[in-house]
């Protein structure tokens, strides 16, 4: 029997606008990568958040991104690894000091956007987020993208990593997530989606775009909670694990 968690990233609503449906999805999925405020959220967002993720009873997790709230962390900046540490540890402690307050705590991190990505192929700024997280709190968990020089990073740490897919994005032939400039990074087709989610999960291996087989490791499957779809997604992805008895992690201790 199969093992996964249902990750999303959340809480990245701020001041007067209102994106994703934080409430609904929180109700299926087992792990939230909260915004701390830089590529979006704010302090009343983060509150709100991690108050219904307690009550849903889902494991909490910082999303730290770039400080780019205009282009929704999406935007590659050019910082050096110490920076880049310094960024990590900021947002983490800012989430958890909302979590200390609610009487719960912070269980996973999870870069976002334009720094996931440049960690993915980066060894220096893997290492310095991995230091980061080293250094804030060695039980937490270190979320990277699949067989990238984060999840490296992490290990050597002495992390606990979970292994990142995604179930509407195209991958290259390194393993990496196709641009968003790029006209096919996205995929729009639901049933398509689920399919190739339940072949990373129980066979080990993706299509990239350009048509070759990869093997890939999923320990955990991000929904993007910003997308219109993202509750009707969820509920027709759980359907169809259940159907392949494959169980949504009620904990990292789960095997």
């Amino acid at each position: 029997m199969k093992v996964i968690d249902l990750n999303s990233d959340l809480g990245e609503s701020f001041g007067a606008y209102r994106i994703g449906n934080d409430a609904e999805v929180l109700k299926h999925i087992s792990s939230a990568n909260l915004a701390c405020g830089f590529h979006a959220g704010d302090h009343n967002v983060m509150f709100e958040t991690v108050k219904l993720a307690k009550k849903s009873g889902v494991r909490i997790g910082a999303h730290p991104g770039f400080p780019d709230l205009a282009g929704f962390g999406r935007r590659e900046m050019v910082l050096s690894p110490r920076e880049i540490y310094h960024l990590v540890i900021y947002q983490i402690g800012a989430l958890d000091a909302v979590c200390k307050v609610n009487e719960t705590k912070i269980a996973h991190v999870k870069p976002h956007g334009a720094l996931y990505n440049m960690a993915a192929g980066n060894r220096k700024m893997a290492d310095a987020i991995a230091e980061a997280v080293a250094d804030f709190d060695s039980t937490i968990v270190l979320y990277g993208l699949a067989n990238s020089e984060l999840v490296r990073a992490g290990k050597e740490k002495g992390l606990q990593v979970a292994e990142e897919v995604f179930a509407d994005r195209t991958y290259q032939w390194d393993g990496s997530l196709t641009s968003r400039k790029e006209k096919n990074a996205i995929i729009h087709d639901a049933d398509y989606a689920i399919k190739r989610v339940i072949r990373m999960i129980k066979e080990g291996k993706v299509e990239t775009v350009d048509r070759k087989e990869i093997d890939i490791n999923a320990d955990t499957i991000c929904i993007h909670g910003d997308e219109p779809q993202a509750l009707e997604f969820v509920l027709n992805l759980k359907h169809a694990l259940e159907k392949e008895n494959i169980l949504i992690r009620k904990s990292w201790r789960d095997q």
